[in-house]
């Protein structure tokens, strides 16, 4: 374990997805505790997109911005919300020069698979449409997101090739939630690990496939083609859970004939990036946006 990150553990929340709802409010809490973003530099704005329901959106527009990043918050699709992924669309932003949409997708348990998805394909639907409006180009949209919103992220990749939808210009996965098995080396070996570990990665799977057998769409590893898909850049963190599927996926989107960048963040812990103390976190969180703003270059 990186030291710097090794230090705040005993002071990290546990994380319960058996309760839903104390869940929610202790990410809220730590949320707000967080320094607010400099947003300066940015014109942010909450927005409903029209869909059946409608779905809430903030947009952080940075100057003379080139592209933009449809951006799926993590929490294990049970936790998170616009207010809780401010400081990292904000950022997401402000270093990338992207224009960021955040997604305020339904949540499971109330609103199992495909509820999310169907919210956030929408919201990419409307972004391109939009794309003038926002100012950037409409062959300069990326899709990306933490952990759950990771595998949003996939998905909707996967959705738009299937079904010949909006162009997706790039994907953005860190340490995506990718596999409801459960059967590789760190899924089954990772039990104590902070913030998830095996049996939190369980409840998150449960509550967000219901009683419904997992398609592609709700865990992508289960796609059997991945050809055709956007480039890629997957961030994995050494002691999580989601590590060897995420580097599985990315190995198969290689073989593909994808490209794709992978970067293993040794000695990291699943979403240890929140402490920003720590020099690992500055350059994890630093390369997204530099990787971000290549992708969506001319």
């Amino acid at each position: 374990m990186d030291p710097e990150l090794e230090a705040f553990i005993p002071f990290l929340p546990q994380v319960d997805l058996n309760d839903p709802l104390t869940a929610r409010k202790h990410l809220a809490e730590l949320a707000a505790a967080r320094p607010t973003p400099d947003v300066a530099g940015l014109e942010v704005e909450d927005r409903v997109v029209p869909a059946d329901p409608e779905v809430p959106v903030r947009i952080y527009r940075p100057h003379q911005a080139q592209g933009a990043l449809v951006w799926m918050h993590g929490g294990g699709f049970v936790m998170g919300d616009l207010d809780t992924e401010h400081l990292w669309a904000a950022r997401l932003a402000d270093g990338s020069g992207a224009v960021v949409v955040s997604v305020g997708y339904r949540r499971a348990p109330e609103h199992p698979f495909p509820a999310a998805l169907d919210d956030a394909y929408a919201v990419l639907a409307w972004t391109v449409e939009h794309a003038a409006e926002l100012g950037v180009d409409p062959e300069r949209i990326a899709v990306g997101g933490h952990s759950a919103g990771g595998n949003l992220a996939a998905a909707m990749a996967l959705r738009a090739r299937d079904e010949q939808g909006p162009p997706i210009r790039f994907q953005l996965l860190n340490q995506p939630g990718l596999d409801d098995r459960q059967q590789t080396w760190s899924a089954r070996n990772f039990t104590d690990t902070p913030w998830m570990n095996h049996d939190t990665i369980a409840a998150m799977w449960r509550h967000y496939l219901g009683s419904q057998t997992a398609t592609p769409y709700a865990a992508p590893t289960r796609a059997t083609d991945l050809s055709g898909l956007p480039p890629a850049y997957v961030a994995t963190a050494e002691f999580d859970p989601n590590r060897d599927e995420d580097i599985d996926y990315a190995v198969r989107l290689l073989q593909a004939g994808v490209p794709v960048e992978l970067h293993q963040w040794a000695g990291t812990f699943h979403g240890s990036q929140a402490i920003l103390s720590a020099e690992v976190s500055q350059r994890q969180i630093a390369e997204l946006s530099a990787v971000l703003r290549r992708a969506l270059a001319g």
